[in-house]
């Protein structure tokens, strides 16, 4: 999100100042891994599509402008049932979805579990299972979003300080300052989307507010014809299980592997806490548990597998706000589990709060008041 908005800002001819702590794309924290998955029709709320639809323009404008493979629309697959035991992010999300679909115009199929077993085989679905179809989902790569939209921001004169952790940021009467372990920074206005380091870096209610969960990413090698798990014969998919208590995720084969995944809200973590290797025991559960049974042809051989951390809210939704103590200090945590696909839409709208313009599209749904209403 800091990526995009710092883009947005070098685009228009702003003075900008990025910093991280690490050198971003890294695998640190939530906006590595490869793929992650774009959809139209938003399960956890219509008011998510015109974001992710602008992200798409976006994506499209930078792949011009630079060459590069940022978004590729294979479709996706969601599977449920009526009796399923999981659900995704928010409950009721396969209806939602639909409803969106609807709502906002976006070419979809309802599909029944025959129609799954012709259409995509790859998928070992029971009888009571039924599918909704969206031909323009896919999937972005968000190392190669991010470092497009940075390589242009700086070609664009944007100063991007990387390898600096900032300690504290603070107000005067006619800005802002920020604090690293390499100097000292003012500015007019400060955008702070610091993903998993926020609670820490913001205090207060926030180390309440945003809970961190660990998640970890799955490669598995594929058997028979590879082709079969190509973008152009399998889509990014999201499967509300019928026996299980959890849900999964995952991607085409495009970089060496199938890549699957659940999501873990159990235990809290903290970014400079968390175990980012991954035990082998983890791996095989993860196959017996959620692929062994569900995706046909997906051997229980690993290719690799890479943590990554959730930055949730109450309401499983985004953050994006002012200070209520300043109005020149603009908040994002734009995550829960389901944050990249908007990311470059955020960039745009966090450039207009940082130079007050009028915004576009309405981010009421995103105010921090909600947590205190």
């Amino acid at each position: 999100m800091g990526g995009a908005a710092l883009y947005q800002l070098a685009k228009r001819g702003t003075r900008v100042l990025g910093i991280d702590r690490f050198a971003p794309p890294h695998e640190q924290g939530s906006s590595h891994g490869d793929t992650r998955i774009t959809r139209l029709a938003i399960g956890e709320g219509a008011h998510y599509t015109p974001l992710v639809k602008r992200s798409h323009e976006i994506w499209r404008e930078i792949e011009g402008e630079t060459g590069a493979d940022l978004l590729t629309q294979c479709g996706e697959l969601i599977i449920s049932s009526d009796d399923r035991k999981s659900s995704v992010h928010v409950e009721g999300f396969f209806q939602n979805t639909i409803n969106a679909a609807r709502d906002h115009g976006i070419a979809h199929e309802r599909l029944d579990a025959s129609q799954i077993r012709s259409r995509f085989p790859q998928f070992n679905v029971q009888d009571t299972e039924h599918g909704y179809f969206e031909p323009e989902a896919g999937f972005v790569r968000p190392e190669a979003c991010i470092g497009a939209q940075l390589s242009l921001a700086e070609k664009r004169g944007a100063e991007i300080r990387r390898g600096e952790t900032v300690f504290v940021f603070g107000t005067t009467p006619h800005g802002v300052t920020v604090k690293t372990d390499k100097g000292f920074y003012q500015a007019d206005r400060l955008v702070v989307a610091a993903g998993a380091w926020l609670p820490k870096l913001l205090g207060g209610p926030f180390e309440k507010l945003l809970k961190i969960h660990r998640q970890v990413l799955h490669w598995f090698e594929t058997d028979g014809e590879p082709s079969r798990f190509a973008p152009q014969n399998f889509p990014v998919f999201i499967w509300e299980l019928p026996d299980a208590h959890q849900g999964i995720y995952g991607f085409p084969v495009v970089d060496g592997g199938l890549k699957v995944a659940t999501e873990q809200y159990g235990d809290t973590t903290s970014p400079d806490t968390v175990s980012r290797d991954v035990d082998p025991r983890e791996i095989a559960q993860m196959y017996e548990n959620f692929v062994r049974s569900y995706l046909k042809n997906v051997s229980p051989r690993s290719v690799k597998a890479k943590a990554c951390l959730y930055t949730v809210t109450p309401d499983a939704g985004f953050i994006l706000d002012r200070l209520p103590q300043s109005e020149r200090i603009i908040v994002a945590s734009c995550c829960s589990g389901h944050g990249f696909k908007h990311s470059a839409a955020i960039g745009e709208i966090l450039a207009d709060m940082a130079q007050g313009r009028p915004m576009p599209l309405d981010i009421s749904p995103f105010r921090l008041a909600r947590f205190s209403a």
